[in-house]
């Protein structure tokens, strides 16, 4: 239904992808879904990295999501997503992300990571996460699962023209849904 679909795109005909609308976007989610729920987010822009504000990176940086007025508002940080968007998601739903951009592998910080880098396929715990402690029951049957661009580069489309709409992975995914 249209009603469950928000499209945030700079294209002179949707909402523009502001920090507060994106964010606005993932409360949206949080507050809509109910147990059951399977809910599909696909973020496909810039991502970036910026030093670490509160301690708690291993590599020193947080990962960012970058609206178009980041220059005055901001970029989104991981901790920001993590906080807004998967700590407070409902018991029973689950969550796919597919975040196209640079730096997306951990911007969703999640306990986990998925892995294949040509020797090895598999989703690999942090184990540096306590996760008895870590969220409790409601995030382990959210099931949130993120897939994300290979390497520190993803977001610029196949082609290296990033004025495309989406980069390398969500032009899989669309060639795989048969939208060219």
């Amino acid at each position: 239904e249209e009603d469950n679909i928000m499209v945030l795109m700079d294209d002179g005909i949707h909402h523009e992808p502001t920090r507060d609308s994106i964010l606005s976007g993932y409360r949206r989610l949080v507050a809509e879904s109910v147990a059951g729920d399977t809910v599909f987010c696909h973020y496909s822009g810039h991502g970036g990295r910026l030093v670490d504000d509160d301690g708690d990176e291993d590599d020193g940086y947080d990962e960012t999501l970058i609206p178009v007025d980041f220059e005055h508002a901001g970029q989104i940080r991981d901790d920001v997503l993590f906080n807004e968007f998967v700590r407070p998601m409902a018991e029973g739903v689950t969550v796919t992300c597919l975040m196209d951009c640079c730096h997306s592998g951990t911007v969703l910080d999640l306990p986990y990571r998925f892995v294949a880098d040509g020797d090895d396929v598999q989703m690999r715990a942090d184990e540096s996460v306590d996760f008895e402690g870590f969220l409790g029951p409601a995030f382990w049957t959210a099931g949130i699962i993120a897939a994300s661009s290979l390497g520190g580069g993803g977001g610029e489309s196949s082609g290296g023209d990033d004025t495309d709409c989406c980069g390398c992975l969500g032009e899989i995914f669309g060639a795989i849904l048969g939208d060219e």
